[in-house]
């Protein structure tokens, strides 16, 4: 089934304690796309300035990535971050921060994409992801992510988005900030009965916890990497393998989004051991399954 996304294309540069990576490509959009394509063809949508030094075509070489949906616009500037981690590594820390082309227009949705069945709106303003939402036929599963800002400075157009959207994808910080709850449980409910079908809360290498408004839970820690050097991204590809997953089985039902969380977990445990995209540019598909399968043995009692 076709899939959408939509979200950031950046240059970043990361330090981490064990090394640095100047000017690499970073965005949600480009490592959702990534981490999607080991399961089904993905449709891009994306906005980049005309500095832009990556070509993307040759960055997803050999990948089922429609890359129609790029703009690349005259006179404005890319996306960049600079982030840096430290000890552990849990928590990335902004160092500087240019949304240039971001802080402008969103990008408009081919029209032969716009019969896309599985959408991911990754983290913008949700007014914006509201727009993009718009733009679209009937979609079958719609899936956003959000951030601190945003809960913070434009709650009232969050909660008209999670009215629009199917499930929702944040982290354990972000869930406990928009329901005002440190009970993760107690605040996955409340997220529910904001209007999502379902959510999924993202503990980093405490793994995630999903609930539906069936109450179905799903509780799964993170697959243990001994080699992490770079987390950047990790949870889009998180995302990018859930849906991806999703779109190619062309069921959301309880059992499915259980596995698609699976091969989100597995996949972001193989993003985090290069910087940027070197990891998971490099593994197929079966080095995957191998981790999913490991992943269930390890759960399973």
């Amino acid at each position: 089934m076709s899939l959408l996304v939509t979200g950031s294309i950046g240059i970043d540069t990361v330090t981490t304690p064990l090394g640095k990576s100047e000017s690499c490509i970073g965005g949600s959009a480009v490592y959702f796309s990534m981490a999607a394509s080991f399961f089904s063809p993905v449709r891009f949508v994306g906005v980049v300035g005309d500095d832009c030094p990556f070509d993307l075509a040759k960055v997803f070489s050999g990948r089922d990535i429609d890359l129609s949906g790029l703009e690349v616009r005259s006179g404005s500037k890319t996306f960049r971050w600079k982030g840096s981690y430290q000890g552990d590594m849990s928590q990335a820390l902004t160092d500087a921060i240019q949304l240039n082309v971001l802080s402008e227009r969103p990008p408009i949705v081919p029209e032969h994409f716009r019969d896309s069945e599985y959408v991911f709106l990754a983290n913008t303003h949700p007014a914006l992801q509201i727009q993009l939402l718009e733009q679209l036929k009937k979609p079958k599963f719609v899936v956003a992510d959000t951030m601190n800002c945003w809960i913070d400075s434009q709650a009232e157009a969050l909660r008209k988005l999670m009215q629009r959207i199917d499930a929702l994808v944040l982290n354990e910080g972000e869930a406990k900030m928009l329901t005002k709850c440190d009970n993760l449980a107690i605040a996955a409910q409340e997220l529910v009965k904001m209007g999502p079908k379902a959510v999924i809360i993202k503990k980093g290498s405490s793994g995630s916890i999903s609930l539906d408004k069936d109450g179905n839970w799903v509780v799964l820690g993170a697959y243990p990497s001994v080699n992490l050097k770079d987390p950047t991204g990790a949870g889009d590809a998180f995302a990018g393998a859930l849906m991806g997953y999703l779109a190619s089985a062309d069921r959301v039902d309880a059992q499915s989004l259980k596995t698609a969380i699976a091969y989100g977990t597995v996949t972001a445990s193989i993003v985090i051991e290069g910087f940027s995209l070197s990891s998971i540019a490099s593994v197929s598909k079966s080095a995957i399954d191998k981790r999913l399968n490991e992943l269930k043995t390890m759960t399973e009692f």
